[in-house]
């Protein structure tokens, strides 16, 4: 990454440091990703098996 002459250094962090780039968020949660996405799959395996069953296939 180039260096910066330390006047336009001083821009950069003031303008990085401005109230409208300072975003709180939530810690990731992988765990509650993966239980999400666990969740869609097997409600959609669930209705799958339902509607196979129902049209004679399983």
């Amino acid at each position: 990454m180039p260096r910066l002459y330390p006047e336009d250094q001083k821009k950069v962090n003031k303008y990085l440091n401005s109230s409208i780039h300072r975003v709180h968020r939530k810690p990731f949660r992988p765990l509650l990703l993966l239980l999400i996405i666990a969740g869609a799959i097997a409600i959609t395996t669930f209705i799958a098996v339902l509607v196979a069953s129902q049209h004679g296939v399983v």
